[in-house]
C-alpha cells in the first residue's frame, strides 16, 4: 500500500520559549518537511492562548509558501464559523494565485478558543449562518462569481486562481463526518484530539457510506494523530510523558476538546454553564521507527486510511525534527 504523509504544527510556545521562537520553529519545520519529502504541512488556528502562537493560519501559510518551493501548505484549519466565506475565499484565492497547486484550505468546526475569543471574533455579525451554508458559499467563491440566486449576484473573490485551494473538512465527531460527506469533501479525523477509537471508526464509516459523489469526487479520508518516534523505545516513552485529552460537555449539550481540566473549567465559566468532563490518556503512537511503522500499518488497516497527518508535541526542536525524520524513514519507498 502507498501512503501520503503530512505534518500539522500548532506553533506551541513551550515553557522557556517566546512566541517568536515558536513561529521560527514552525518555519524551520516546514523547510525540513519539504527536504524530507513530506506531502503536506498544515498549521493550526488557536485564539486567546498564551501557549500557542498560531492565531492566523492564512498569514502563516503565506509566509511558509514563500519559504518553501514544492510542498503543499495549508490550514489545519480555518475556523469558518467566525468569518465571512467571501473574505476567506479572497485570502486563499490570493495564496493559490501566488503558489498554484500548493495551497490547501482545511476547515474546522471547533471555536479554536474559549467563549470570550469567540465573542470577539464574531462581534458585529448580525446574520449567523450554519457552517454547512458557509461551506457552500466558500467553495463557490473559490471557483467563480456568485450566481443569480446569491444575495449579491456577480460578486467575485478576486483574483480567481487557475487552481483554487482545495478544501478539507476537519473534525472529531460523527457530525463533522456527515458534513464532509454531504459536501463531498476530503475529511480528516483528528484522533490526537478525540482518541476514542469507536467514535473514529463510526465517523470514518459514516463519511464513506454517506459520501456525496455529485461533485465528481470519491471519499478521501485522512487520519490525524499524535506520533513520537525516537532512536530507542525508552527515549520515545520519556518524550511522550503523561499527556491527556479532556472533553467537556456543557449543560446546553455543546462539547469541546481541551488539553487540561483547568481549561475545561475556564471554558464553562466563560460560557456561564455547568459541565461534565471526560479525561483520557492521550493516544500517542510512540517508539522506534520500526515500532511506529508497525502501529501505523495497523491503524491503516483498522480505519481504512492510507493518508496520515502527524502532530508531534516535543518541546526540544531537535528531538521533534528527529522524530519526523525517523517517521519518513519508516515509510521510505511506500509513499505516493
Amino acid at each position: 500500500m502507498s501512503f501520503t504523509l503530512g505534518i500539522l504544527d500548532q506553533s506551541i510556545i513551550f515553557p522557556g520559549q517566546s512566541a517568536e521562537e515558536a513561529l521560527k520553529n514552525t518555519v524551520e519545520l516546514a523547510k525540513l518537511a519539504e527536504s524530507l519529502g513530506y506531502d503536506r504541512f498544515w498549521v493550526a488556528e488557536h485564539h486567546d492562548s498564551e501557549g500557542v502562537a498560531g492565531s492566523s493560519p492564512e498569514v502563516l501559510v503565506s509566509y511558509l509558501l514563500a519559504q518553501t518551493q514544492k510542498i503543499r501548505i495549508g490550514s489545519g484549519g480555518v475556523m469558518l464559523q467566525h468569518y465571512s466565506p467571501y473574505k476567506v475565499a479572497e485570502s486563499f484565492n490570493v495564496l493559490a494565485t501566488l503558489a498554484s497547486g500548493r495551497v490547501e484550505l482545511g476547515i474546522g468546526r471547533a471555536p479554536g478558543g474559549l467563549p470570550r475569543s469567540t465573542k470577539a471574533l464574531q462581534k458585529g455579525i448580525a446574520e449567523p449562518e450554519t457552517l454547512d451554508d458557509k461551506l457552500v458559499e466558500l467553495r463557490n467563491f473559490l471557483n467563480a462569481p456568485a450566481g443569480e440566486t446569491h444575495a449579491q449576484p456577480g460578486l467575485t473573490a478576486h483574483p480567481l486562481p487557475g487552481q483554487p485551494a482545495r478544501i478539507y473538512m476537519l473534525g472529531t465527531s460523527v457530525s463533522s463526518a456527515e458534513l464532509a460527506a454531504k459536501q463531498g469533501l476530503p475529511y480528516a479525523f483528528a484522533l490526537f484530539i478525540n482518541s476514542d477509537p469507536e467514535t473514529a471508526r463510526t465517523a470514518l464509516d459514516t463519511y464513506r457510506t454517506q459520501f456525496n459523489t455529485e461533485h465528481g469526487r470519491e471519499p478521501e479520508a485522512i487520519l490525524a494523530l499524535s506520533v513520537i518516534a525516537a532512536d530507542t523505545e525508552e527515549e520515545a516513552n520519556a518524550l511522550a510523558g503523561q499527556h491527556k485529552t479532556v472533553r467537556a460537555t456543557l449543560a446546553s449539550g455543546k462539547t469541546v476538546n481541551v488539553q487540561t481540566l483547568e481549561q475545561a473549567a475556564e471554558f464553562a465559566r466563560q460560557a456561564g454553564e455547568t459541565y461534565t468532563v471526560v479525561e483520557r490518556e492521550a493516544d500517542i503512537t510512540r517508539g522506534t521507527k520500526e515500532t511506529v511503522r508497525k502501529r501505523l500499518l495497523e491503524l491503516s488497516e483498522e480505519y481504512g486510511v492510507n493518508s496520515f497527518v502527524f502532530t508531534t508535541i516535543i518541546p526540544n526542536f531537535e528531538q521533534r525534527a528527529r522524530s519526523f525524520q525517523l517517521l519518513k524513514e519508516a515509510f521510505t519507498g511506500e509513499l505516493v
